[in-house]
């Protein structure tokens, strides 16, 4: 009687651990899946994750299902259990065993998805501020070599257009004085006075245009650029934080799916555990 109760303690003890198993091999195939997802839709950026989720995890509970309720492919499987008879005692120990490792596993497996989806977070929002500081500093050097070639570029065409001005009345003065020294000097010297003061007005008219022209377009350019790299910042910054919410809405949504899904493969579990121990009494 007693190697009987031995022999029956040892065939129960064989079950749960089977059981055991098979959970545990469940429960990593949820999470690879639910991992696998998460990486799809971080890359992908969004879209098709839940489908996907949905679609593993049901293929999944579906084959266990089938599997703990086809009592031949049981029996085919491990047909020393058909003819096992199981007390209640060691009946009570198989359920508590089994409730008892399914709870762990649901903890350690919350505990794997949310450390698994807070660095892939972490990894995502780095990148996006890396490449926002960037772009940033490139739009700023882009801005300040600009205005650097401006600023040169008027101070150049001031001095060339100062020293062909000082040339030309030179030259003017100079030709005027030669060939008409001869004449009436007084018209002479009025006429060359009145070309020179021509020639000056019209020479500092246009200078003064110029300098306008090209201070307006430098203003207009630096309110273009800076506006510019204004939009670009709230844009690159609103992605950012349209992105870090999706993620994050991703990551809420894997790891609440993942308990769900592991709980019901766990109570799935249990149910089947608790079937076969009643149908073998």
């Amino acid at each position: 009687m007693r190697m009987c109760r031995i022999a029956q303690a040892k065939e129960s003890h064989d079950l749960s651990v089977v059981v055991v198993v098979v959970v545990v091999v469940v429960v990593v195939v949820v999470v690879v899946v639910e991992v696998v997802v998460v990486v799809v839709v971080v890359v992908g950026g969004g879209g098709g994750g839940g489908e996907i989720s949905t679609a593993a995890i049901v293929v999944v509970v579906v084959v266990v299902v089938v599997f703990f309720y086809t009592p031949y492919h049981f029996r085919e499987i491990w047909p020393r259990y058909s003819a096992v008879t199981v007390s209640p005692q060691s009946s009570a120990t198989v359920v508590v065993e089994v409730v008892v490792v399914v709870l762990v596993l649901v903890v350690v497996v919350v505990v794997v998805v949310v450390v698994v989806l807070v660095v892939v977070t972490a990894v995502v929002v780095v990148v996006l501020v890396v490449i926002v500081a960037v772009i940033v500093v490139v739009v700023l050097v882009v801005v300040v070599v600009v205005v650097v070639v401006v600023v040169v570029v008027v101070v150049v065409v001031v001095v060339v257009v100062v020293e062909v001005v000082v040339v030309i009345v030179v030259v003017i003065v100079e030709v005027v004085v030669a060939v008409l020294v001869v004449v009436i000097i007084e018209v002479v010297i009025l006429v060359v006075v009145v070309v020179v003061v021509v020639v000056v007005v019209v020479v500092v008219v246009v200078v003064a245009v110029l300098v306008v022209v090209v201070v307006v377009v430098v203003v207009v350019l630096v309110v273009v650029i800076v506006v510019a790299v204004v939009v670009v910042v709230i844009v690159t910054v609103v992605v950012v934080v349209v992105e870090v919410v999706v993620l994050v809405l991703v990551v809420v949504v894997v790891v609440v799916v993942a308990v769900v899904v592991v709980v019901v493969v766990g109570v799935v579990v249990v149910a089947v555990v608790v079937t076969v121990v009643v149908q073998q009494q």
